[in-house]
């Protein structure tokens, strides 16, 4: 199979799909992979490195997305790069599709086979390619809060972790998936008063183990939510259901009762957030005020520690890359179940559940 793997054109999106490690597996097994030149610089990883891995390298997107049978990417495809896409060509990246109804369009008219990571499932229903990088954006939404609660942006003032003799900050956590938990973990180890809501009695009873009473945990619901959102000093939106739009859990009319200098972080952005204040944020443009209330909700949180994320991406991208190239999308959907629940839409046709039901499409399983 012929393998494309273009530069990223999203704001400050420094990651690219695959290591020269894993182009070397691809080439060693027979396959053709085609490099943009400089796609892999922000990660640190030269053209040099790639040709010595067997990628040939190309000076035109134009010319590698026609050359292509499968595109590797990060993140979806920008309108640049729509009218690139040809019928039947595979494409695998992280696609977000229920949040992006324009998106969703664009791709059913070409259709391609658009496989996006984040619905791809294990046998335990977790989301092995969002995993990593879910981990990197909790962790982050952390590191980023603390920062813009600095009055020079904004902010409160308050240092999350206090000093002797003076509180520290509190932190509230909505969902505690793997973005939520990796934010708490942070949260914690820097001293913040942290809060996890959840709807879910087990997790919680998990959380209060796993952090030995450190993090206060309480049973999703709007009136706990505004109780705990309007005494907190960060909060972080974490909320995922597979595939589909993000719940919205804070309404618009909750945000002027907030803090004056607080700050709210949503990873849920890609899903279309869980503030009915949210909207898409770059890295060049990322934060916007509120009511006094500062948003923080870039859509690309890990593409600004490429050197990290692109190396855990290609360590759970790679052996899905690897079976669709072996036998073919449709043959690797069928010997992985996993894999098969990764297909948003097979030339022209929606065959994700989700994705339909955000935009009230019509879908029909792969094999239907």
């Amino acid at each position: 199979m012929i393998i494309g793997i273009p530069k990223e054109i999203k704001d400050h999106e420094y990651r690219v799909s695959l290591t020269p490690d894993g182009v070397r597996t691809l080439v060693e097994a027979g396959h053709t992979v085609l490099l943009e030149s400089t796609a892999g610089e922000g990660s640190g990883l030269s053209d040099i490195e790639y040709i010595r891995a067997g990628a040939e390298i190309l000076t035109s997107r134009d010319g590698l997305f026609s050359s292509s049978e499968m595109i590797v990417k990060v993140k979806e495809p920008l309108k640049e790069e729509w009218g690139l896409l040809q019928k039947g060509q595979i494409l695998i990246t992280f696609l977000h599709l229920a949040a992006n109804k324009e998106l969703t369009e664009r791709l059913i008219e070409s259709q391609v086979i658009a496989v996006g990571y984040e619905t791809i499932e294990s046998q335990d229903g977790s989301l092995p390619v969002l995993k990593p990088m879910s981990e990197i954006a909790g962790r982050m939404a952390v590191q980023v809060g603390a920062f813009y609660l600095q009055k020079t942006f904004g902010g409160s003032g308050i240092l999350l972790p206090g000093l002797p003799g003076v509180e520290p900050g509190n932190v509230l956590i909505l969902g505690a998936g793997i973005a939520g938990m990796n934010a708490a973990r942070v949260a914690v180890g820097l001293g913040a008063r942290v809060t996890i809501v959840n709807r879910d009695l087990n997790r919680m009873r998990y959380i209060d183990d796993l952090f030995q009473g450190r993090v206060n945990t309480v049973i999703s619901s709007m009136e706990n939510i505004e109780r705990f959102l309007l005494e907190s000093d960060l909060i972080i939106g974490a909320v995922l259901v597979h595939g589909a739009k993000a719940p919205r859990l804070v309404k618009r009319s909750t945000i002027p009762k907030m803090k004056k200098g607080s700050v709210i972080v949503d990873v849920s952005v890609d899903q279309g957030g869980c503030f009915e204040t949210t909207r898409p944020t770059t890295h060049s443009d990322p934060i916007y005020i509120v009511d006094g209330v500062i948003h923080y909700c870039v859509t690309n949180i890990p593409g600004v520690v490429p050197r990290t994320s692109t190396f855990a991406l290609t360590n759970t991208t790679l052996p899905y890359i690897f079976r669709i190239a072996e036998v073919g999308i449709d043959r690797a959907a069928a010997l992985e179940p996993g894999l098969c629940k990764g297909i948003n839409l097979h030339n022209g046709r929606v065959v994700h559940r989700s994705v339909a039901e955000a935009f009230g499409l019509g879908w029909e399983p792969i094999g239907a």
